[in-house]
């Protein structure tokens, strides 16, 4: 994929799909800061939203303020807690929306999310004429929705510059 200086590019972070999946498969945290510097690559950054939920955890506020600091518009949400303990929290439909409304203004819409419920949305977009990136964890990736990408970049293919490890453990390459 050819990437120029000109493209005006858009970046979408599903905040949470990326913290569960590097918990979950590393057990390490995600260098935000490095996926923006990969997702705009020497092009013109139009915006680049971070969609988190709110837990009420006592260190996420700093880590709000971190995603702040590096550039990055943080959209938040309480999370949701139904009867019966069940809990709910996810930006699907905003990301869908702020993506489809701020299209005319991009060259490249880049989803940082391995979660398939955006194979539409990338169709969609593709289909008026945007090019899509997707920047995720292969292993926890949709499959279709690496395959529906103009181009996918693979967070596990470099896991010292992606990753921050939990309690110094070591991430091998």
């Amino acid at each position: 994929m050819i990437k120029h200086k000109d493209q005006r590019v858009g970046l979408f972070v599903d905040v949470q799909n990326m913290y569960y999946s590097a918990k979950n498969l590393y057990s390490a945290k995600v260098n935000f800061g490095e996926i923006l510097k990969t997702a705009v690559a020497g092009r013109r950054l139009i915006r680049a939203i971070a969609y988190v939920i709110k837990a009420q955890n006592v260190d996420e506020q700093k880590f709000f303020e971190a995603l702040g600091n590096q550039g990055f518009e943080v959209k938040m949400k309480d999370l949701q807690i139904f009867y019966g303990g069940n809990k709910k929290g996810d930006w699907d439909i905003g990301v869908a929306v702020d993506a489809i409304r701020l299209s005319s203004k991009l060259d490249v819409v880049v989803l940082v999310t391995g979660d398939g419920d955006f194979v539409d949305l990338v169709n969609y977009l593709k289909n008026i004429g945007q090019h899509v990136e997707v920047i995720a964890f292969g292993e926890s990736a949709s499959s279709q929705l690496v395959h529906v990408a103009d181009d996918f970049t693979d967070l596990s293919d470099n896991k010292k510059k992606y990753l921050i490890s939990f309690r110094r453990n070591l991430i091998r390459k």
